[in-house]
């Protein structure tokens, strides 16, 4: 479902992708690992078409990213933003709805509203919820909004950028076994990028350590603790001696 083959990005001189080569197989869950500042989101970006690359090549569905039909292209995708990225000014429905409520997507209202209802009810809020607004939501409720509207036009592809950032454990894991049940259900295709280990064994198929902008290891989650790869084995367990170096 989606190919990178050797993509390259440089913002001035700072060369941030170096080779990236991935590939997601359609209905599989990848999840990126990376230190800060490693290209991780980045190489999202590239892939929905927001920043082009220097060089190599991306495909979504066998098709070249940046064709003529940019409304279509990202119609197919789904996005659960890091800090939620609620409006604050929208209900929690109007929130669920947003890409229901115009453009290419656009439904009367009413199916909009329904819609975005049903969605809630599947991450596990109430329908009284649809007309609180954001600032009267906890973390992890604002958490389960962003989920529902990443799903709302029930895309093939949805990205998950941080998705237990700001949670405490247990809610982290309700949004991780959420995140998985919804990708499994809707026979979706995932890409997240993550630092919390916990999310990566709830969440991936398969995972690829990005480092100093090339793929440093990439394999099923089940084969991610005997690897053998120094730089993979150093980042799963947090230490601060190995090949990555630990700012001091």
């Amino acid at each position: 479902m989606i190919e990178l083959d050797n993509v390259h990005k440089a913002f001035g001189p700072k060369k941030v992708l170096q080779g990236v080569t991935l590939h997601v197989p359609q209905g599989t869950s990848l999840v990126i690992i990376g230190g800060s500042g490693t290209g991780k989101s980045v190489t999202l970006k590239c892939v929905l078409g927001l920043i082009t690359p220097d060089a190599g090549t991306i495909r979504v569905g066998g098709q070249p990213v940046g064709g003529t039909d940019r409304d279509a292209f990202l119609a197919r995708f789904g996005m659960l933003f890091q800090g939620g990225a609620l409006f604050d000014s929208m209900p929690v429905w109007q929130n669920v709805a947003f890409r229901l409520l115009r453009g290419a997507l656009k439904r009367p209202r009413d199916e909009a509203r329904e819609i975005a209802i049903e969605k809630l009810r599947r991450v596990g809020l109430k329908p009284d919820v649809a007309d609180l607004f954001p600032a009267e939501l906890s973390g992890g409720m604002q958490k389960r909004v962003g989920l529902a509207r990443a799903i709302a036009a029930e895309p093939e592809i949805i990205f998950f950028d941080e998705p237990t950032t700001g949670l405490d454990p247990i809610m982290a894991g309700v949004i991780n076994d959420l995140i998985r049940e919804i990708v499994v259900e809707m026979g979706a295709t995932a890409m997240t990028i993550t630092h919390d280990m916990s999310s990566v064994r709830a969440i991936a198929d398969d995972v690829a350590m990005l480092h100093d902008g090339v793929i440093k290891w990439a394999g099923p989650v089940a084969q991610m603790d005997a690897s053998g790869d120094p730089y993979l084995d150093q980042f799963i367990h947090g230490r601060a001696d190995g090949p990555i170096e630990a700012v001091r």
